[in-house]
């Protein structure tokens, strides 16, 4: 026990030094990604718990209707599928802005970084490579860190997207499906 925390406060003060090294705008690149894992695990979650309960109650709700062949039973179906993907596709694009803003601050994080650098070559001359190198860290940390969330975070929204649209596509053959069961029985 007393070794796992030895190791746990070492990563976090591995993890402090690296955001010290990264500067100001890599805390800013930490919240967006903890909010985007926030949406991601949100939606995940979603699909697994929810969605099956909300299927099946509009489910229930269209079987609990007398008519399914009419143009306004038709209707009334679209319209219940409009809300399924509407539920399902709910959050995905503010985890799309969030993952493209990542680059851009990541960026942002570099031309920070490199105004250190010209402040200390304008006010120390080029020669202090030491006090140099911590502005190209500065630099370069917050860019990498900026695009490795963006990856991640595109991975997740693509497979987001895909199965939204293919939870949404069962649904609406859930409805189609027991409207034909409907009309064989009659």
């Amino acid at each position: 026990v007393l070794m796992m925390k030895y190791q746990l406060i070492e990563i976090l003060e591995q993890l402090r030094d690296f955001m010290e090294v990264g500067g100001p705008v890599l805390w800013i690149i930490l919240v967006t990604a903890f909010l985007m894992w926030t949406l991601i695990i949100e939606r995940f979650w979603f699909i697994r718990i929810t969605y099956p309960r909300l299927v099946r109650k509009t489910v229930k709700q269209w079987n609990e209707r007398s008519d399914t062949s009419s143009w306004c039973a038709h209707k009334i179906r679209e319209e219940l599928i409009s809300r399924i993907s509407v539920q399902l596709h709910k959050s995905l694009t503010i985890l799309q802005t969030l993952i493209a803003l990542c680059p851009l601050m990541g960026l942002l994080g570099t031309v920070f970084g490199m105004v250190q650098v010209f402040e200390v070559m304008a006010i120390t001359g080029s020669s202090n490579a030491r006090l140099m190198a911590s502005g190209i860290s500065m630099a370069t940390i917050p860019t990498m860190s900026g695009m490795v969330v963006a990856l991640s975070g595109l991975y997740f929204s693509a497979r987001l997207k895909h199965h939204a649209d293919f939870k949404t596509q069962i649904a609406a053959d859930k409805l189609n499906i027991t409207d034909l069961k409907k009309k064989v029985s009659q």
